[in-house]
């Protein structure tokens, strides 16, 4: 599938210089990433699973979500979650060539890396990954040596696990508590009081968002993480792990190699999103068929991230415009600092504590 390249365990010369096109998908998968989010900072968060629970889906309003949704909505954190394990596999071989170590290292990054992304959840904006790629990375680090293939092939296991739950729970649903069940319906299409007073939390000072947004931090924290994000970053970054080891993200792949990449991605992820749209439009944005549905999204999610990979690793082997590749490794190489900036520079727009913009609607009239 993809050229062999030197093991990511070799010399220190040659991980030094993988690190520009690694910081250029950096830099790359940070900008899809703030469009991605930048609806759940504007807007009741039932918005940015269904676009009819707020605002006006028509017109030009309808023409943006299909776009942010079918190339952009999970593809760029799926890519970064990729890159995410690559890093592990660089980060580890690097202090292994130093110190022949790399165990506490890891370790300790990680804990700084958990308490962080806790801080950022619960201080700033509950949709925070951080945490989630902290777990996920205490747990992946005895797997950095296997063989890209295993990587591969268990990283789509794990993977596919949040699939696995989510389509369990679809089909008994008509067995679920009715708490349980009230409160996920509520979750997808919230009443106009639900609404009214998440809007007034945002809208408020940085306390007064504190009651929408410690309850929504600790469930991302803790049932999202388990049911979802935890399988999703874990199986990603074991194939992020592989790809490295082969030379795929770091530009050492053929240049047909790559073009293969991003036809096969994009020619396999258009469909199935497509699809996922199709239904949910047909089944009138019913509860029902989005447990169904979004997992068209998700495996889509992972092809297209691919083929954005093979655009990206294409346009470096071809050269062009280094100056731009330059100045985006260069912001790649700050991705924590930059993903962090975005959620102060976003709450300050919208949220009260600065221009409380949180909910304003956009109308095609």
């Amino acid at each position: 599938m993809v050229a062999e390249a030197p093991h990511a365990d070799g010399p220190l010369a040659t991980l030094a210089s993988r690190i520009s096109s690694l910081d250029v998908l950096r830099r790359f998968a940070l900008l899809g990433i703030l469009l991605m989010n930048v609806q759940s900072f504007s807007m009741p968060i039932a918005a940015y699973f269904n676009p009819t629970a707020y605002g006006d889906f028509s017109g030009l309003n309808a023409i943006v979500w299909f776009l942010v949704h079918v190339f952009i909505d999970q593809k760029f954190m799926t890519l970064f979650s990729l890159l995410f394990g690559a890093g592990i596999i660089l980060f580890t071989s690097r202090a292994e060539e130093r110190t022949g170590h790399s165990a506490a290292l890891h370790y300790r990054r990680m804990f700084w890396l958990l308490v962080f992304g806790a801080a950022h959840a619960y201080l700033l904006w509950y949709g925070d990954i951080l945490y989630t790629y902290a777990v996920a990375a205490f747990l992946l680090y005895p797997f950095r040596r296997a063989a890209p293939r295993k990587l591969l092939i268990g990283g789509l296991i794990v993977f596919a696990m949040a699939t696995a739950i989510g389509l369990g729970m679809a089909a008994t649903i008509t067995s679920w508590p009715a708490e349980m069940e009230e409160q996920a319906r509520a979750d997808w299409s919230p009443t106009e009081e639900q609404v009214a007073a998440e809007i007034n939390a945002y809208r408020s000072g940085w306390s007064g968002q504190l009651a929408h947004r410690l309850p929504m931090a600790l469930y991302v924290e803790t049932e999202i993480l388990l049911m979802y994000w935890g399988w999703k970053a874990a199986g990603l970054m074991l194939i992020g792990m592989a790809l490295f080891k082969w030379g795929v993200l770091s530009a050492k792949s053929s240049v047909r190699t790559y073009r293969r990449m991003a036809a096969g991605g994009f020619g396999v992820a258009v469909p199935l999103i497509l699809i996922g749209v199709a239904l949910n439009v047909t089944a009138g944005w019913s509860f029902e068929m989005s447990l169904w549905s979004s997992h068209f999204n998700y495996w889509g999610s992972l092809a297209m991230a691919l083929g954005y990979v093979g655009i990206v690793m294409w346009w470096i082997r071809a050269g062009a415009w280094p100056a731009l590749q330059g100045r985006l490794a260069a912001v790649g190489r700050t991705a924590f600092t930059n993903y962090i900036l975005q959620t102060i520079l976003a709450t300050s727009l919208f949220y009260g504590h600065g221009f409380g913009l949180f909910g304003s609607e956009w109308t095609t009239e």
